[in-house]
């Protein structure tokens, strides 16, 4: 099934009238983007970078300007970027006061005789009065006022604490974009819970009704799905759990009859999606962490995926294959491996945007050889300066939301394709194109070793 996607223009200008759907694979031209430029919530963050999610301490006013320098480079791409303070700025201000309502907190648990009622109708009051960029505060901030009796004055005084989203700018996490639409995650850590609200809201700004919520137990964040043509990609580990998944499949919110669930035994935080450590550039390219590509099993970095598939039309899914390597799975349908070495990793080399096929967007500073390995493989590489901001834990992949991409030509793919290893292939698994293992006697388009065989 191909959506195809009609978004409001927020003061940008419209797409040419190439056909544009929710993305189907990553390596297909994206269209727009919601992204989040970070500001005063960040602070918070950084005076303790491990208590905000952070790696180390950066400077909030050089963050922000990477941000837009990065928004520029993508919009030069002929790319439409959607900022979340910018549809704040658009939003309806009930719908905005309604967010900033849930976000906003007055603590009178040190003043036991205090009238809740008459403090609830105060701060309801004192919402009615704000400005649009106050209840954005509110929202960013998450401001709580902890009240205490005095008997001066107005006869209060306040502590006042702040759960800031200074996370909110890693758009790529609350929400992820199948073939079928959007669907909201839930966060794995509890402070950057609300972000969903925030961009739920976004999303019913655009037009854009997500098709599903994950609840419960459900644990699913975006850095952790990648779409691949006719399969899905999704991490399962330190940030997406098998409930997570278990609600996508059910709900038929993924959009591919082929489901690789690539399982994660290391559990690092810097490596705590599977686009830490896995990217797509092209239908036959892709790259890895070198830890990840040269683990032997038993590893911590020996990933493992398992298969589930369904037929065409059908809408339960079946667990086809387990424990699979996950290395020699991906050089089976066809992608030749760009390794990422440990300096260039922990530069977030492997965390890059891909715009189009053969094209990234990718943190700047990384070696000459990495460097010279994408200029082999025919790579168009923009470096983009992310200093200040990869101190986040996260890079130009993490900090985009791709919500709609060029249509996928299934016919093309998998082409290209290039061999690997020069071991012999007669004993190795056959797949179909759909990532499934062929039976013996199955006639089509199959792969084998990276090498397309067809049988008639």
């Amino acid at each position: 099934m191909v959506v195809v996607l009609a978004l409001c223009t927020i003061g940008a200008q419209a797409q040419e009238t190439t056909e544009m759907v929710y993305p189907q694979a990553e390596w297909s031209k994206a269209g727009d983007i919601l992204m989040h430029t970070p500001g005063q919530e960040l602070f918070n963050g950084v005076i303790h970078p491990a208590a905000g999610l952070f790696e180390e301490y950066f400077d909030v006013d050089q963050a922000a300007s990477e941000h837009k320098g990065y928004i520029s480079m993508l919009e030069a791409n002929g790319i439409r970027v959607h900022t979340v303070t910018g549809i704040l700025n658009e939003v309806g201000i009930d719908s905005l006061r309604t967010l900033a309502s849930q976000l906003l907190t007055y603590d009178i648990s040190s003043i036991p005789d205090e009238d809740a009622t008459q403090t609830e109708e105060y701060r309801q009051h004192v919402l009615s009065l704000m400005s649009r960029n106050d209840l954005i505060r509110c929202i960013l901030l998450q401001p709580t006022v902890k009240l205490f009796k005095s008997d001066n004055n107005t006869g209060y005084e306040a502590q006042y604490l702040q759960n800031p989203l200074m996370n909110l700018y890693f758009t790529r996490d609350q929400s992820i974009t199948t073939p079928r639409g959007h669907i909201i995650c839930r966060m794995n850590s509890k402070q950057r819970a609300p972000e969903t609200e925030i961009i739920s809201l976004c999303y019913q700004h655009l037009g854009l009704k997500p098709i599903l919520r994950i609840t419960g137990d459900g644990r699913l964040e975006g850095g952790d799905y990648i779409p691949a043509g006719n399969i899905s990609l999704i991490g399962c580990g330190m940030r997406t759990n098998d409930e997570g998944i278990r609600q996508m499949m059910e709900a038929d919110a993924f959009g591919h009859d082929t489901i690789v669930v690539v399982r994660d035994h290391k559990l690092w935080q810097m490596q705590m999606h599977l686009d830490t450590h896995f990217n797509i550039i092209d239908k036959d390219l892709c790259t890895m962490v070198s830890s990840r590509l040269n683990a032997q099993p038993g590893d911590p970095e020996f990933n493992t995926c398992d298969i589930w598939a369904r037929k065409p039309g059908t809408k339960e899914y079946t667990l086809w294959k387990q424990d699979l390597p996950f290395v020699e799975y991906i050089r089976n349908r066809g992608f030749s491996i760009i390794p990422i070495d440990i300096d260039d990793e922990l530069h977030y080399a492997n965390n890059f945007l891909t715009i189009a096929p053969r094209h990234i967007m990718a943190v700047g500073g990384q070696s000459e050889e990495l460097q010279q390995r994408f200029r082999d493989a025919g790579v168009t590489v923009e470096w983009v300066p992310l200093e200040n901001l990869i101190d986040g834990y996260g890079a130009a992949h993490c900090m985009t939301q791709v919500l709609q991409r060029e249509a996928w030509n299934p016919d093309a793919s998998p082409t290209a394709i290039r061999q690997l290893e020069t071991a012999q292939t007669k004993h190795s698994p056959v797949y179909r194109l759909n990532g499934t293992m062929a039976n013996k006697g199955d006639r089509g388009i199959t792969v084998q070793k990276g090498k397309k065989l067809a049988r008639w």
